[in-house]
């Protein structure tokens, strides 16, 4: 038996898949890893806790199932996008924590530089917007504020990645800077029309372009990871940011289709083809994945909160010991109360970019309890959906390619109640795969398919198998008074009006 390695590095936990010749699960390895909370809005990973995680998942899932290297065809790697490292080229030693895509310490920066007429050429070039969000004010906070980093970096001594880029870069022992075209694109740093880093964008950010790693199509050969790590190389083909390669393993590869994510945030991309869609409603434009030098775009909405928040539940107010207990609790809560939970704990994403807000609850009365809340912050899962599936349809013109079903992956979608819930709100059909590791999937596929070990792209998508079709049960009129109730909520709580 032969297999592809997955590794997805998420924001709370590494995992190490195992996939067969048939792309089914063999074994799973999870750990999670501590998050810091330095300041206000700011969040962090410790480098070492992401790198010892990734190498003990892999171990283990190798273990489980009794294989070497040898057995091992190709690895592929999809990652938590957007944080952002900085290391020093010769010892390979990280200069600073990783600084987290939830992280908001750049936000007045970002500000600043809306205010000075810089984002519309941001827009046209990247599909993004100034939003502390994007690795590239990260980086410069890190080259501004960390001792003698900047005077490193202008020699040349210090390399940039995302978390694709560092991992390869450890697991080939620092022979491959490199990253792919997903990833680049989330960098604020990259011009996604012209695909390459964008001179003028570094020199507003003063980032040296020296500093940046290669970029590769999304199947592509990456490095290989050196004998010491697992006992054998082992090719690394496949690399692509966790949202994209959600999207992919989905199989939404035709203009219209759209795929949202469920993990700590929630993510829908909508497949837009060759068409580069710039956005007249705050959400970004993005490459859904680059094969043989050809990007495909799509528009992406981005959730900050939505696991997170049941993390809420049980990690801060402790009134759940595990995320399952939500499903019943939300089943058996009073239905005469209407709670909303604005979970803003870092601002709020698309469509309203604000990054200075904060959470707020609405509607709490003396009978409110562990079962409301619980109910409340997986409703506003399905709010926050339909805020980012009007925008996207809003701006996407081809009427004709609209995909009237939303596929959905990530932890979250294994609740039926939220799932079916999303379904009621928006007021369209939700289908939930076999397969919910699309994420780790997605990568598995690339980097078994440029190894000829799996099958072509429109193969791959023929075997695309439901699990669920979840469709609207509640009366149009009774989601259009919730929905109302959440866009009143968020009103209030926007600082940006």
């Amino acid at each position: 038996m032969k297999y592809i390695l997955s590794i997805d590095q998420g924001t709370t936990s590494s995992r190490a898949i195992l996939f067969n010749k048939e792309m089914k699960i063999e074994a799973i390895s999870q750990k999670e890893f501590p998050q810091y909370f330095p300041s206000s809005g700011w969040v962090e990973h410790d480098p070492a806790n992401i790198w010892s995680t990734v190498k003990t998942t892999c171990r283990e899932v190798m273990q489980k199932v009794g294989v070497t290297t040898y057995d091992i065809v190709s690895i592929g790697i999809t990652n938590q996008r957007e944080t952002t490292l900085v290391w020093d080229r010769h010892t390979g030693e990280t200069i600073y924590n990783a600084i987290v895509w939830q992280d908001r310490r750049t936000a007045s920066y970002c500000d600043e530089m809306k205010d000075a007429g810089h984002e519309e050429m941001l827009r046209e070039k990247t599909g993004l917007l100034f939003d502390p969000y994007f690795s590239g004010t990260k980086l410069k906070w890190i080259l501004d504020n960390v001792e003698g980093a900047r005077d490193k970096a202008s020699k040349g001594e210090l390399l940039f990645g995302t978390v694709d880029s560092y991992l390869i870069w450890k697991l080939t022992n620092g022979e491959s800077h490199v990253t792919d075209a997903t990833n680049a694109a989330r960098t604020m740093l990259f011009n996604i029309k012209d695909s390459c880093w964008d001179e003028e964008i570094c020199s507003l950010l003063d980032i040296p372009m020296n500093m940046l790693p290669q970029v590769k199509n999304c199947a592509d050969n990456f490095g290989e990871v050196t004998e010491d790590i697992f006992g054998g190389v082992i090719p690394i083909n496949g690399v692509a940011g966790d949202q994209q390669s959600a999207a992919i393993g989905q199989a939404c590869f035709e203009p219209g289709m759209l795929k949202s994510t469920y993990g700590t945030g929630c993510f829908a991309l909508l497949n837009t083809g060759e068409n580069m869609v710039i956005s007249k409603n705050r959400l970004l434009t993005t490459i859904a994945y680059q094969l043989k030098g050809k990007p495909t775009y799509a528009l992406e909405g981005s959730i900050f909160v939505a696991g997170a928040v049941v993390q809420w539940l049980r990690d801060g107010l402790k009134i759940i010991k595990d995320a399952k207990e939500t499903q019943e609790m939300a089943q058996n809560a009073d239905p005469e109360q209407q709670l909303y939970i604005v979970p803003a704990f870092t601002g709020l994403g698309a469509p309203y970019w604000d990054a200075t807000c904060r959470g707020a609850i609405y509607g709490l009365t003396r009978n409110s309890g562990p079962k409301e809340f619980a109910k409340a912050a997986l409703e506003s899962v399905a709010y926050q959906t339909k805020d980012l599936m009007d925008a996207m349809y809003a701006d996407w013109q081809d009427k004709s390619a609209q995909s009237p079903v939303l596929r959905v992956d990530g932890g979250m979608s294994a609740s039926s109640w939220t799932i079916q819930n999303l379904a009621d709100i928006l007021g369209t059909s939700v289908d939930r795969p076999e397969i919910l590791e699309t994420t780790a999937l997605g990568v598995a596929w690339l980097a078994g398919m440029q190894r000829d070990f799996y099958p072509s792209q429109e193969e791959f998508a023929k075997n695309w198998v439901l699990e669920k079709r979840f469709t609207p049960k509640m009366e149009k009129e009774k989601s259009d008074l919730l929905y109302s109730g959440w866009q009143d909520a968020v009103s209030r709580t926007l600082t940006k009006k």
